[in-house]
């Protein structure tokens, strides 16, 4: 006697279907993995608030920002030293010893000595042993003719200086002193929008 298909039909499609949902949570679950691991690792969205980096950067502006340096460094057990120029995002102390993200250009390498007096930016290296203006060098475009604060500090060998490019409006090294190395989250790579802006770094 032949079984009755009518009695296996349920059976067979609560099977079927058991069998999809599954298949589809582990993709769900797979791709939620991929994009944590390229939030953390690799790249990550950024947006920017407040006006410490205009002209360059605006508020509101979408930032992607290129992680994979500081990732290898730490695989590497090696310090992440950025370029002169770079614009980086990087942890800093806050009130009540908390920490928040704050977006700056680096202007003073380790081993340097960066003084800023009476308007004048000036960066002491092996290089320029009486000094030299980073923001005349060619580097990087910033529309400011001073930078106004007096600083004279030499970096150790796992800080640098950084300066918002809106030099009459950011906290930056001026105030809270240099950053140490292992504070830098990552560097900018690219601006998303506005789209009429969109632009590579």
């Amino acid at each position: 006697m032949e079984p009755n298909k009518k009695t296996l039909w349920p059976g067979s499609f609560l099977k079927r279907f058991n069998n999809e949902w599954f298949s589809f949570l582990i993709i769900i679950l797979a791709a939620a993995g991929v994009y944590f691991f390229v939030q953390a690792f690799l790249f990550r969205s950024y947006v920017v608030e407040g006006q410490s980096m205009e002209t360059t950067l605006s508020h509101n502006d979408r930032l992607i920002i290129n992680k994979l340096p500081r990732t290898l460094s730490r695989i590497t057990k090696n310090a992440y030293i950025p370029q002169r120029g770079d614009i980086v995002i990087f942890n800093q102390a806050g009130p009540l010893s908390t920490e928040k993200q704050l977006i700056k250009r680096v202007i003073g390498l380790p081993g340097e000595r960066v003084v800023v007096k009476k308007g004048a930016l000036i960066v002491f290296n092996s290089s320029h042993p009486n000094g030299y203006d980073p923001d005349k060098a060619g580097l990087y475009f910033i529309a400011v003719a001073d930078t106004p604060g007096s600083v004279d500090i030499t970096l150790k060998a796992n800080q640098i200086f950084v300066l918002g490019d809106n030099r009459e409006n950011s906290e930056d090294s001026r105030y809270f002193g240099a950053v140490a190395v292992n504070k830098v989250v990552g560097k900018l790579a690219f601006r998303l929008m506005p789209l009429n802006e969109a632009q590579r770094f």
